[in-house]
């Protein structure tokens, strides 16, 4: 049974003020925390809740929060406090009603997530691990963004699906795949600061018509990787795409780039849900092989 005396306590801590909910409404749709929205008059509190060592996973999506919400581009969900909670962890954000009362403009959202990938620093990777959905994400900084991708994002993905049973052809051909990363990113892009996990549904509009982005994996990385991650599972406009590259134009080879940035993402989905991502990565590492001519 969740300890919500305890969970109450920490915002009550948190924001200096009372919190006395009057109703508690779970929320559906995750496939790995428990949501809820706590209501207490005016005030509303968004809570997610894991077993108690999850508490890594997130104080992690607080600190990516707080350095999307400095870059001061795109709203995201101020967080107040996480912590556990007899056996869980909780993670409590100021809760935001998403709805349709105002004009959505994807156009300004694409502008904005541009502004976001203009926040840069030296090196690539972030002041921490984190996680991309349940998977630890490293982030141990390097100057080498090939690198970087192929020793911090390809190579762990590959040794877990290895550990999980899938050997054979998609171990040989993603070693492979891992020699040639240099080859194929072919460009020298500045470490943007990153959304890291932006599919559609990590990006929502709130009532006035604004666009939310949550739930990040950030790092600093090529801004590539999360404009692919957007068309790998869709629910983004064409208005969208033209306002972000009337923003900040893409180099030549993008899609080249974009599928092997969307190879992690379907290696994560192998290792998190299982064998129906296999045929999917095999294609994916193919027809990046068949690329280097």
């Amino acid at each position: 049974m969740t300890d919500w005396h305890s969970i109450t306590a920490a915002i009550t801590a948190a924001t200096g003020q009372p919190c006395h909910p009057q109703s508690c409404q779970e929320l559906g749709g995750g496939c790995i925390n428990r949501a809820f929205v706590l209501r207490d008059g005016a005030q509303a509190w968004f809570v997610k809740l894991n077993s108690a060592r999850r508490l890594a996973m997130f104080t992690a999506e607080a600190a990516g929060l707080e350095a999307l919400a400095m870059a001061e581009a795109l709203r995201v969900p101020r967080p107040l406090c996480a912590g556990t909670a007899g056996d869980e962890a909780f993670l409590v954000l100021k809760f935001i009603a998403f709805g349709r009362a105002g004009p959505r403009s994807p156009a300004t959202a694409g502008h904005q997530l541009a502004a976001l990938h203009r926040q840069t620093q030296e090196r690539f990777g972030w002041q921490h691990d984190n996680f991309i959905g349940a998977t630890p994400q490293a982030n141990a900084v390097d100057s080498d963004w090939a690198r970087f991708w192929q020793e911090r994002r390809l190579r762990p993905q590959l040794d877990l699906a290895r550990a999980r049973g899938h050997g054979g052809r998609l171990q040989e051909r993603g070693e492979r795949l891992l020699a040639a990363c240099p080859a194929l990113l072919d460009h020298d892009p500045p470490p943007a600061l990153l959304h890291g996990d932006l599919w559609g549904g990590n990006l929502a509009y709130d009532q006035d018509g604004q666009a939310v982005i949550f739930d990040p994996a950030t790092y600093y990385g090529d801004r590539e990787a999360d404009l692919a991650m957007t068309e790998l599972f869709g629910g983004f406009s064409a208005d969208f795409y033209a306002a972000y590259r009337e923003a900040w134009p893409l180099e030549p080879g993008y899609p080249v780039r974009r599928d092997l940035y969307n190879l992690y993402h379907v290696l994560n989905h192998l290792n998190l849900f299982g064998a129906g991502y296999l045929g999917q990565a095999q294609a994916m590492i193919d027809r990046l092989l068949a690329a280097l001519g």
